[in-house]
């Protein structure tokens, strides 16, 4: 009796046996194997290429013209392209009239499929021209200008466009608004200019960048213009928004959403304060931050603010304490709120994930040559970032019956 198993699968099927052998006789090393299925795809593509023009044409080769047909082949022309595992040099066929227009291999296109996709996540990651020129030229072993990079690039500047002006949704319950320093050339001069970002948490507790702004540095005035453009994109309600402490800030998010609840950014806070102690010592002075804002009640908070005015590191370090004082009125709030709405607003992880990732990206460039070069970059790392975004906000479950009592109508899930 037979034994029982896999079934076997010819792994030759379609293919003539003879022909395989023929074209790996004498391949005894991974190189001359990578020789063979280039020649292989060379002559696949030039094969499919000649079906184009037989389908154009109306004829195959060495059958009789159609009647009244004028048109025939006309040899081949010699082209580079490049494609997904390097250079490969193909036989374009022609025709006599020049009206055949092959779309395997379209006309004036030398990258075919893949090319781009690399050229731009190369880019995301923050490498310059130069180091991708590098890169490519050792995948593909073909010289890239600077000119065909900038090509592929630029053509991101219009998906940016679009990006900004898609309409958003009606209602976010939380908003954070915030801005990132980038070095970019003006004038002949490196400039700081700022990246302003703002992240959107949707009635579903899922979250999303609402939009990316540049200007010469951060200000109310330019913030106050964000916030009309974000209205005239269909935002009528930011139930809470969360800031970084600008002054003025607070005021221009009013003056456009005029219910909104502004509340200051521990993380940021947090943030300033240690710019005030030896790098050694900050993590002991986050934590005894940390019970400030983590305090049940907003008077076991300023009860936490008091004893740390009176420790070492509040006499050492006194312009912590006037820092926390100053911004109370917005930080105060968010102890009328219960724990799951609490750790939202003072745990501001996906602003501060995404600043790392783009900061990353932006040490790596030093700077940039315009404005463009820079929104191209962050736009690309932006759309890298988002496309991780699979889950939304862990607490959220917990924290939409809050959201639903303490807003009202002006929680809308459904909308």
């Amino acid at each position: 009796m037979a034994k029982r198993g896999r079934k076997q699968t010819d792994t030759t099927a379609g293919f003539d046996p003879a022909l395989l052998d023929q074209l790996m006789a004498g391949v005894t090393q991974p190189d001359q194997l990578e020789g063979v299925f280039r020649t292989l795809k060379k002559a696949l593509v030039e094969r499919a290429l000649g079906a184009e023009l037989t389908t154009h044409l109306g004829y195959a080769r060495g059958e009789d013209k159609p009647v009244r047909q004028r048109n025939h082949r006309n040899g081949t022309t010699p082209k580079t392209v490049t494609t997904d595992d390097g250079t490969l040099a193909l036989d374009i066929p022609r025709d006599r009239a020049g009206t055949f227009e092959p779309q395997l291999v379209p006309k004036n296109v030398r990258r075919l499929a893949g090319f781009d996709a690399k050229v731009l996540s190369l880019y995301a990651r923050g490498l310059t021209v130069r180091e991708m020129r590098e890169h490519l030229e050792e995948l593909y072993q073909v010289h890239v200008s600077p000119d065909v990079i900038s090509t592929v690039t630029d053509a991101v500047l219009d998906e940016v466009t679009q990006w900004q002006q898609r309409p958003l949704d009606r209602m976010y319950p939380v908003v954070i608004f915030d801005a990132l320093r980038v070095k970019i050339r003006d004038d002949g001069v490196v400039r700081n200019k700022a990246a302003y970002l703002a992240i959107g948490i949707q009635a579903d507790g899922s979250k999303d960048v609402l939009g990316l702004w540049l200007d010469a540095s951060e200000s109310a005035s330019f913030w106050l213009r964000v916030l009309s453009e974000l209205q005239s994109r269909g935002v009528q309600d930011i139930l809470i928004a969360l800031v970084d402490g600008l002054t003025g800030f607070p005021d221009a998010i009013t003056t456009v959403f005029p219910q909104t609840q502004v509340h200051q950014c521990v993380v940021h806070l947090v943030r300033q304060s240690l710019r005030y102690v030896p790098y050694g010592a900050r993590k002991a002075v986050a934590a005894e931050l940390r019970q400030i804002y983590a305090a049940p009640t907003g008077d076991a908070a300023q009860a936490a603010l008091a004893r740390f005015a009176e420790s070492e590191w509040g006499r050492r370090a006194a312009p912590i304490v006037a820092l926390w004082h100053r911004h109370w009125e917005r930080v105060a709030p968010v102890f009328q709120y219960p724990p799951e709405l609490r750790r939202l607003l003072y745990t501001t992880n996906a602003i501060e994930s995404l600043n790392m990732q783009l900061r990353k990206i932006l040490k790596t460039r030093g700077h940039f040559p315009t404005d463009d070069a820079a929104l191209k970059l962050l736009y690309l790392a932006l759309r890298n970032v988002m496309r991780k975004w699979q889950r939304g906000v862990k607490t959220w479950s917990h924290a939409m019956p809050h959201l639903a009592t303490l807003f009202g109508d002006r929680f809308t899930p459904d909308v």
